[in-house]
């Protein structure tokens, strides 16, 4: 769970990215969900867009995914939203958290 202070940090970061998963139509599939698993794995701090024929709203897709990943949701705006996960890679300069 992130504290007030680390969510700030970490939506500071995550401005500056560009959505790299996108969840469609079909929802949220194991091949979606692996994905972001993956991207978490790698980078920590992943922006996924939730486009608009996925029928869901975005809010509930983000904790549904968070949820499935043991990650944290740090923002939810529009269609887009960021999710954090600390690594377990040994030799990766993580993220340091306030």
């Amino acid at each position: 769970m992130l504290t007030t202070k680390q969510r700030a940090f970490l939506r500071g970061l995550g401005n500056a990215l560009e959505p790299v998963a996108q969840i469609g139509k079909e929802g949220i599939t194991d091949n979606v969900l692996e994905s972001i698993k993956l991207l978490l794995e790698a980078r920590e701090l992943v922006k996924v867009k939730v486009l608009k024929n996925s029928g869901e709203d975005c809010r509930n897709i983000a904790e549904e995914v968070a949820s499935s990943l043991s990650a944290d949701v740090v923002q939810v705006i529009g269609s887009i939203f960021i999710l954090y996960k600390k690594t377990t890679r040994k030799n990766f300069k993580h993220i340091e958290l306030p």
